[in-house]
């Protein structure tokens, strides 16, 4: 089953206090990277999140974003240094004794001491949070598969087109390929018939057109494009990761075709080399997206 790595999942849990929702988006990587995004408090559940998106996703570049509405994950607390009051205290009954000043030192005189007081946000996770946060990220994995799965279906169908087109213009190469042999054969025949007024050696002829078709032949090339086709064919149909596998399969194909275009001396093979490299790209523009 071929699947894309191209995909995007949105799904929310809640309780009636707190919503969480998960959105995920996937797109082309070598290898599976995660970017998680959520509340700090949350930090914590990270590693499970990251667990269960590694369930879904085997390739490709996972984008998770998630949030929180409701209740506030953290409430303020005010604290007073202690010490530092101390001194200012300190201070202050120092100033008024040296100066033999007679007010004395009020709550309000300290109130406006804003240094002395500290707001401290403290963590208020509810109880349920991990599970209704696990329970969206889940969903929007289930989402998310759906779409990779859908769009990987398109692209299977795709490459199995491109794929089909390339094994006929092998074949016509295969089924045309003895015939350069002979047309080099009979031009060399008409060429030396000129060069010596028809006294030609039939073994000189022979010696040549062998050494020819020992340096045009392609026919293992040709084999090994056959192979490689069946097993590209055989490799869509597989459950499993198969991107990093079609990826060589195409870089095979094609260092077989560029072989086969530098040995054939045939304006006709030269042709359809092209068009074979032509398919070659676009069927490797397409496995780029496969997991």
């Amino acid at each position: 089953m071929v699947t894309s790595m191209t995909g995007y999942g949105r799904d929310e849990a809640g309780n009636g206090q707190v919503n969480v929702f998960a959105e995920i988006k996937t797109v082309n990587h070598r290898f599976c990277e995660h970017t998680i995004r959520m509340p700090r408090q949350l930090l914590v559940l990270e590693e499970k999140v990251k667990k269960k998106a590694n369930q879904y996703i085997r390739r490709g570049r996972v984008e998770i974003f998630i949030t929180v509405e409701g209740e506030s994950l953290v409430t303020k607390k005010v604290k007073v240094d202690w010490d530092l009051a101390d001194q200012y205290v300190g201070l202050m009954t120092e100033v008024k004794d040296k100066y033999k000043l007679e007010s004395s030192i009020t709550l309000q005189d300290i109130l406006q001491l804003e240094s002395i007081f500290m707001t401290e946000e403290v963590p208020a996770v509810p109880r349920d949070l991990e599970a209704l946060l696990l329970k969206s990220v889940s969903g929007a994995l289930e989402n998310l598969k759906k779409m990779r799965a859908h769009e990987g279906q398109e692209l299977a169908l795709d490459m199995i087109n491109q794929l089909n087109r390339f094994g006929e213009v092998v074949a016509g190469v295969k089924n045309h390929a003895p015939s350069v042999v002979e047309k080099y054969k009979t031009r060399m025949e008409i060429k030396l018939a000129e060069l010596t007024d028809g006294q030609i050696e039939d073994s000189r002829i022979v010696t040549e057109a062998a050494i020819f078709a020992d340096k045009c032949d392609i026919n293992e090339e040709l084999t090994r494009l056959d192979s490689h086709v069946q097993q590209f064919s055989a490799t869509l149909s597989q459950n499993e990761p198969i991107g990093r596998k079609l990826d060589f399969l195409v870089q095979e194909m094609n260092r077989e075709v560029n072989t086969i275009g530098s040995k054939a001396n045939d304006s006709l093979i030269t042709r359809e080399v092209v068009e074979m490299k032509s398919l070659l790209e676009k069927l490797k523009e397409q496995v780029q997206n496969i997991e």
